[in-house]
């Protein structure tokens, strides 16, 4: 499983649809769809200004995290993104390995 960082902005029509169900109701249904999707939904926080919206998610998959993503956004009520997050463990990892990279000009 990884885990991803869904970040949205509510459009107009979603803030009318969010100010009729509330909250805790948007919540349930985001977390159903998070889990229908075979996911677990660690954190769903509200913010004040842009986004609006934040989602921590454990997703089988980025092919999942995507088809997830982009369900919502074509919905039309949440312009949503999607960040991959890494552990430090990765990021481990990710130091010890050699990458056979020039730079530009170099």
């Amino acid at each position: 499983m990884g885990k991803y960082m869904f970040h949205a902005t509510y459009t107009q029509s979603g803030l009318t649809g969010l100010l009729k169900e509330g909250g805790t109701r948007r919540r349930a249904a985001l977390t159903q769809t998070i889990e229908g999707m075979g996911g677990r939904v660690e954190v769903l926080y509200y913010a004040f200004g842009e986004p609006d919206l934040y989602i921590i998610a454990d997703l089988p998959d980025d092919a999942t995290a995507t088809a997830v993503s982009l369900t919502i956004g074509a919905a039309g009520a949440l312009n949503i993104g999607v960040t991959v997050l890494v552990t430090p463990e990765t990021v481990d990892e990710a130091i010890g390995k050699s990458v056979p990279y020039r730079p530009p000009g170099a």
